[in-house]
């Protein structure tokens, strides 16, 4: 079964005092071109991080978040920091003693404007028990993302079928008028001879240069390597996954096919059929830029 390059997965896990959020998502593209953004708690992790999510998802414009969300105890309210209160007060007590200054009249005012009182530091330091809980989310995120690409991928496998049998019902509708082609050419040539009355010619020789002539526009070959392209493109649609690019081209192999019948079909309803044929292929191509 084909993968879609384009995902979307989440995951969330609770902590007594924070929340661990990670989002993944992806996009079509050429080879792997991962963003991280990571919370500092878990930067030293980053290279895992990187190394684990190149190995499992391989192509793709990928981006992935990890981030914290905190819970404040006492129902959110900003901590105070009762210590440097007061170092503060015994700070002011004693200038104003040394100085003379006048102590404040609302000591609460002045003390809860001083630097950092209303904040608390604290040296995070990450454990390996949060570190496992935050791999069971980051693990579930990408799973969420590989579900989401198989099912588009699977949306883009039925495309494909339909669109292959469509080419394959195009193909068979240009036998009906080969065998007309070739008449009408024989007898344009022999009416445009009959009506050059002066000019005597050999028969046989002209029976040669029609041979000659029809070999030159027959279209067996490319009628049967456009078919086995079709055949092939179906078996490596069932194969494992990473056919992207290998889809890619034998669906210009088919291009390549499809211009030849255009260019040797010189009859006016195959130049329509191989109109139909090219725009069919064009919308392969298309969607085979968003395949695994």
């Amino acid at each position: 079964m084909i993968q879609s390059m384009t995902g979307y997965g989440k995951a969330t896990a609770e902590l007594p005092d924070k929340k661990i959020n990670v989002e993944i998502k992806s996009l079509n593209s050429k080879a792997l071109d991962l963003s991280v953004r990571i919370a500092p708690l878990y930067r030293e992790k980053e290279m895992e991080l990187r190394n684990e999510i190149t190995k499992i998802l391989e192509r793709g414009k990928v981006d992935f978040s990890l981030w914290i969300e905190k819970k404040e105890c006492t129902e959110g309210a900003t901590p105070i920091n009762q210590t440097l209160v007061e170092s503060y007060y015994n700070q002011i007590n004693q200038i104003s003693k040394s100085v003379g200054i006048p102590l404040p009249t609302d000591w609460f005012q002045t003390l809860l404007r001083m630097p950092d009182v209303m904040s608390k530091t604290e040296v995070q330091e990450l454990t390996d028990e949060e570190w496992a809980l935050a791999r069971q989310v980051i693990e579930e995120a990408i799973g969420h993302l590989i579900d989401f690409r198989k099912q588009e991928g699977a949306a883009l496998e039925k495309k494909f079928r339909e669109k292959i049998q469509n080419l394959h019902s195009l193909l068979d509708s240009v036998e009906p008028f080969e065998k007309e082609r070739v008449d009408k050419i024989k007898e344009r040539i022999s009416d445009a001879l009959e009506k050059t009355i002066s000019v005597d010619y050999d028969k046989n020789r002209l029976e040669q240069e029609l041979i000659y002539y029809i070999e030159k526009l027959d279209i067996n070959e490319e009628k049967q390597r456009l078919n086995n392209h079709l055949k092939y493109f179906v078996t490596t649609l069932e194969s494992a996954s990473g056919q992207g690019k290998k889809l890619g081209f034998i669906a210009q192999e088919m291009g390549r096919e499809i211009n030849t019948l255009g260019s040797k079909s010189n009859h006016a309803e195959m130049q329509k059929i191989v109109v139909q044929m090219k725009d069919e292929l064009e919308q392969i191509k298309e969607q085979v830029l968003n395949v695994l």
